[in-house]
C-alpha cells in the first residue's frame, strides 16, 4: 500500500522504513501533553486508567519547530478528510486535563 505523493514537493524520494510487529502495531493513548523551548516541541502520549487516578507514558516524541509545524498542517489536513468522508467530528473539551506529574 503506497501513500499519497504530496503534489507541493516534486521528485519526492521513496524512502523504506523498517518496523518490528510491535511498532506495527502501536500504542493507544487518551491523553497528549505538549511542552516546547526555543530548539523543540515534545509530545508526551500518555494513557490513562479508567476508574484510577493513575496513567503511563507511552511514548515521547521530540520535534524540531519546522517539524511540529509540518505535523500540525498534516493532521489539519487529515482531520479534514475524515469529516469530509465520516462527517464533523465534535469539539468537545472530553472533561478537566487532571494535574499530572511523572514518577519512576
Amino acid at each position: 500500500m503506497s501513500e499519497p505523493t504530496n503534489p507541493n514537493q516534486p521528485n519526492q524520494q521513496q524512502v523504506q522504513i523498517k518496523a518490528d510487529e510491535k511498532e506495527l502495531l502501536g500504542q493507544y493513548a487518551n491523553l497528549a501533553i505538549i511542552h516546547h523551548n526555543g530548539e523543540e516541541f515534545t509530545l508526551n502520549f500518555i494513557y490513562l486508567f479508567p476508574s484510577v487516578p493513575q496513567g503511563k507514558l507511552v511514548s515521547s516524541i521530540i520535534l524540531s519547530p519546522g517539524h511540529a509545524k509540518r505535523m500540525l498542517a498534516a493532521l489539519k489536513e487529515n482531520v479534514a478528510r475524515f469529516e469530509s468522508q465520516f462527517g464533523t467530528l465534535p469539539e468537545g473539551s472530553g472533561g478537566p486535563i487532571p494535574d499530572t506529574k511523572f514518577v519512576q
